[in-house]
């Protein structure tokens, strides 16, 4: 996985809440055994008409947010079904953090597990940044070192915590074989012992 520490983007805000799993990557398109390939078909119900026309009115549609690496949403992101494929999506669109008031759970930890910074904020935080995302194109600088989303205009500054683990996993870009991979003089040495 690529490592996370300091990013800086565009926010992308998308005021909706409870959007579950079947919104961000549709059963439809899950039928890839890779895990890329589905940024295209990331909320593709509501970027696309029945025709496969782009919504004009969906923010994903909105060239202001083409470069964007961060998506704001509102309350209880990445709900329903436990599909490892809604954090494969929101990837390989290009997002590489999604910050909500919160999260379902199994979506929150397959985040970190996939190399995505997944960040709680205060709500009143989130309204603001998803009001003013919505009037004028706002950058944020996320430094996950210091554990700080900071607003490029006003120069405000939102901690957020994560635990020590996946704040590592994240910085060194590490997923659970990478980690395993630390111990690999200890596993071989191991293996020597119980073969001889």
């Amino acid at each position: 996985m690529e490592p996370i520490n300091i990013i800086t983007s565009t926010l992308t805000p998308l005021d909706r809440k409870n959007v579950d799993t079947d919104q961000i990557i549709s059963k439809e398109f899950l039928k890839r055994i890779e895990r890329t390939g589905f940024g295209k078909y990331l909320f593709y119900h509501w970027r696309f008409d029945s025709k496969g026309n782009p919504n004009p009115d969906f923010v994903l549609n909105d060239p202001r947010f083409e470069e964007s690496k961060i998506l704001v949403a509102d309350e209880n992101f990445g709900c329903g079904s436990s599909r490892e494929h809604a954090p494969w999506a929101i990837l390989d669109y290009g997002f590489r953090i999604v910050i909500a008031p919160g999260f379902a759970d199994i979506f929150y930890s397959n985040c970190f597990k996939n190399g995505i910074l997944p960040i709680r904020l205060q709500q009143t935080e989130i309204d603001a940044l998803l009001s003013d995302g919505e009037e004028q194109p706002v950058e944020l600088t996320v430094n996950l070192e210091q554990q700080t989303v900071t607003r490029r205009d006003t120069e405000e500054a939102f901690a957020f915590e994560i635990d020590p683990y996946s704040k590592q996993m994240l910085l060194n870009g590490w997923d659970e074989i990478s980690l395993t991979f630390q111990y690999e003089d200890e596993i071989t040495a191991y293996e020597n012992r119980m073969t001889n």
